[in-house]
């Protein structure tokens, strides 16, 4: 049994990453409406990395994905280090 075929074991996890989120169990560490808690959205152009809502066309440490980490001197443009 896994809290995302029955929610009503997360109720009973103690699982921070997998809460119960309106009947269901969300991976809240990369699920784009519930980055980090319930119901916490990430904009259109961010993507969720370890419930933070990040740039990936502009954040140097998850540039085109998370935790793609540009090299020293090196920016972000457009997902790609330059």
């Amino acid at each position: 049994m896994t809290c995302d075929k029955f929610w009503r074991i997360c109720l009973q996890k103690a699982e921070s990453s997998r809460p119960n989120c309106k009947r269901k169990c969300i991976n809240v560490m990369k699920d784009l409406f519930n980055c980090g808690m319930c119901g916490y959205k990430c904009k259109y152009s961010e993507i969720c990395c370890k419930v933070q809502c990040v740039s990936a066309s502009l954040d140097k440490r998850n540039c085109g994905g998370c935790h793609k980490k540009c090299k020293k001197g090196e920016f972000c443009v457009y997902g790609m280090c330059n």
